[in-house]
């Protein structure tokens, strides 16, 4: 597994968690995983979700550092979206692009 992910969140909120090295996503505990999207899955993401949102950070994510955790799952459309189980870690994090 050689492939970036990505995850959209606010930047006040990621600076604020990767304080310990790991984020976890404001939904984390309630569903119990992060959402990701792959590249071609992030306009659609931003449309539907952050519409309207400003301060937003793109994170670029090695796949591979975090693919024990990672699973490829369907959403209600049976579109297959990466939900991860477990914290991003910093050493897996490519780039934080601004939005």
């Amino acid at each position: 597994m050689n492939e970036i992910i990505y995850h959209i969140t606010e930047k006040s909120f990621f600076e604020s968690q990767m304080v310990n090295g790991e984020y976890f996503s404001p939904t984390f505990v309630e569903e119990g995983f992060i959402h990701l999207s792959t590249k071609n899955q992030v306009e659609n993401t931003l449309e539907r979700y952050y519409s309207g949102v400003k301060g937003l950070v793109l994170l670029q994510i090695e796949a591979k550092q975090i693919e024990e955790k990672l699973k490829y799952e369907a959403a209600t459309n049976g579109e297959l979206f990466p939900h991860l189980y477990g914290p991003i870690t910093q050493q897996a994090i490519l780039i934080v692009e601004e939005l």
